[in-house]
């Protein structure tokens, strides 16, 4: 509990130890010699000014900046108006009620923002740098790109690099909600955030502090709340408009009777002040947003950023799930599967093809530059060209090289016999004649074929595969998978057109979610409705393209944050629904004259209390 939690909650407790005691005595008659005015006026506002001057002040100092018509003033005018007409205990009650739903709420948000503020206590303190053979602490804002920090055994790491010495396992829940942690060593790369375990390591940095994996996720986090969903800005429009109106429709009920009719003033106030306490839209101001907030804290517990309620409640409503092949179905792990030379020996076959592919970073470059045991003379090498979709044009010895797909040999007019090995095949061409062909696979996620379950039992109702590979491959990998669609030899810029294509096929309230890697799909994942980036633990271009990012590359938490998604908005309706029927029913009772004061307070801080407790349930989301 925060300090300021603990001092509403003294002040509750002083005020209704003051309170309690004259509502008993004034039912049992003991306060009978004390009810002449203002004697027992004054003993009533000591409890009141103790419980509710902080509520007097803000509705003062609104008013004075212009912002007249919201809960603080409500609860003003309907307590002024009870001691008016000297309902001087209900007048103490309705604010101490107040003031116990006020604080109930704080809890509850800050019980919310838990899940959250653990993710934000990834951020680092310092970072060591050895200077003389001496540690010293340093602000990681100050560290340069390339510098080498040491990091002891039980350390945040500071910022991303790439480990130079030494071997530990590193723990990444912070990152991916996964409690195992992960081996890294020389070579292995490593992100801010995450916790070092047993092992003393030596990282060079890649990325300054403002650029590192971490610094992205805090600010992620920070923005995600000022992103509404539809059902908050529908909540707070509705707020802007309903409280004008019901404190007009207060004074009328005050007024119009005693004018028209003739009846008694202090009958009619006193049924326009349980109007105004009944009116009150506490109850879905606070727990609508509560109520996504938790949902993504519950996601953030697991391991997925949401980067804003609107973006849960999108998924909510996703019936379509696109997935991009390479990288989020499949590990992205390529291996030479089989080497078919023409007129060349397999060694030198694997030797042009890894000589052409030298200077690229795509995955299948490293998988061919693996399976070639020779070391590689980059002298060798020149004029080398890539050709997005196509493969890459090279000289190698003086002699031309093409190395790419059929559309690259189509292109460059040489003949060539079409592999249909299983796998993304490279045809190599030399001086403009056919050389062979070598066959690379990628391997399917052990999970990916689960997570595609998952999801057709979270009541996704089609699955889509996009893949720049052969029809068969795609075919083969979605058919081993269990999805629905596939479309094959798609270059980047057709994934865009097909993407627009499904959402066109969508009917009315329905959304579309795209699934990538991040890194080449940005354009696809803008273009979606929801953009899902497997982050690979947090790469740069996942958590700038996307609008959900998978802090690790498991496609199972996507159906586990749809499921948090609908929960979320299934409580959320449930909350607007109670708020606005019980406080419709209570309104008509009050006017009327059925509904007393305290049935005023059951309709607004009972009811806020209901909604706060239903909105925390999101937490428990698995």
């Amino acid at each position: 509990m925060t300090k300021k939690q603990k001092i509403m909650l003294a002040r509750i407790l002083i005020s209704a130890a003051i309170f309690f005691p004259l509502f008993i005595g004034e039912h049992m008659g003991k306060l009978e010699g004390l009810a002449e005015f203002p004697t027992v006026f004054l003993i009533f506002t000591v409890p009141y000014l103790i419980i509710g001057w902080d509520i007097v002040y803000k509705a003062l100092r609104n008013i004075c900046h212009g912002q007249v018509f919201d809960e603080n003033f409500l609860m003003c005018v309907a307590t002024f108006g009870a001691f008016g007409v000297r309902e001087y205990e209900e007048a103490v009650a309705v604010m101490l009620f107040y003031q116990v739903g006020e604080l109930f709420q704080s809890y509850a948000v800050n019980r919310s923002r838990q899940s959250i503020s653990e993710l934000m206590d990834i951020c680092p303190e310092y970072a060591n740098i050895e200077e003389d053979g001496v540690l010293t602490q340093v602000d990681p804002d100050d560290v340069e790109i390339g510098s080498i920090i040491i990091v002891k055994p039980g350390e945040r790491i500071p910022l991303d690099g790439v480990v130079v010495s030494g071997t530990s396992f590193i723990d990444t829940s912070a990152l991916t909600g996964e409690s195992v942690p992960r081996q890294v060593s020389e070579g292995s790369e490593i992100i801010s955030g995450c916790v070092n375990g047993n092992g003393m390591l030596k990282v060079r940095t890649t990325k300054e502090f403002d650029d590192s994996t971490v610094a992205k996720i805090l600010e992620l986090v920070e923005n995600a709340s000022s992103k509404k969903a539809p059902v908050e800005n529908f909540i707070t429009k509705f707020a802007r408009y309903y409280t004008p109106l019901v404190v007009m429709a207060a004074v009328l009920l005050a007024v119009a009777p005693p004018l028209v009719l003739g009846e008694a003033w202090g009958i009619w106030i006193e049924r326009a002040c349980i109007f105004l306490v009944i009116s009150c839209p506490c109850a879905l101001v606070i727990s609508v947003p509560l109520g996504f907030f938790g949902g993504i804290g519950a996601a953030s517990k697991a391991g997925v950023l949401v980067k804003g309620s609107n973006y849960l409640e999108a998924l909510a409503k996703m019936s379509t799930i696109v997935f991009d092949k390479t990288g989020t179905l499949t590990k992205g792990e390529f291996t030479v599967t089989g080497i078919y030379p023409r007129e060349m020996t397999e060694e030198q076959l694997i030797e042009t093809a890894a000589l052409a592919e030298s200077y690229s970073e795509h995955p299948i470059a490293a998988a061919v530059k693996a399976a070639c045991r020779k070391e590689l003379s980059m002298e060798r090498i020149s004029d080398t060209e890539e050709i997005p979709g196509h493969g890459i044009l090279a000289r190698i010895d003086g002699k031309r090289v093409a190395a790419g797909n059929m559309k690259l040999m189509a292109a460059e007019n040489i003949s060539c016999e079409e592999n249909c090995g299983m796998g993304t095949v490279i045809y190599i061409a030399v001086d403009g004649k056919y050389a062979g062909s070598i066959v690379i696979a990628d391997r399917i996620k052990p999970e990916a074929g689960e997570a595609i379950l998952s999801l057709k039992e979270s009541g996704v109702r089609k699955t889509v595969m996009l893949t720049g590979d052969k029809e068969n491959v795609g075919i083969s990998v979605a058919g081993e998978l269990g999805i629905d669609r596939v479309y094959a030899n798609l270059l980047p810029g057709d994934k865009v057109t097909q993407v627009e294509v499904l959402l066109d096929e969508l009917s009315e309230g329905e959304k579309l979610a795209f699934v990538g890697d991040g890194i080449n799909d940005a354009p696809v994942l803008s273009r979606a409705d929801i953009g899902i980036a497997m982050g690979s633990m947090g790469s740069d271009a996942a958590i700038e393209a996307a609008d959900v990012v998978l802090m690790d590359d498991n496609p199972m938490k996507i159906a586990s944050v749809i499921r948090i998604a609908r929960r979320t908005l299934k409580i959320v309706k449930q909350n607007i629904i109670f708020a606005l029927g019980v406080k419709g029913l209570i309104l008509i009772l009050g006017a009327a004259g059925i509904a007393n004061m305290w049935a005023a307070v059951f309709a607004d801080v009972g009811v806020a209390v209901i909604a706060i407790l239903n909105s925390m349930r999101v937490l428990q989301s698995k």
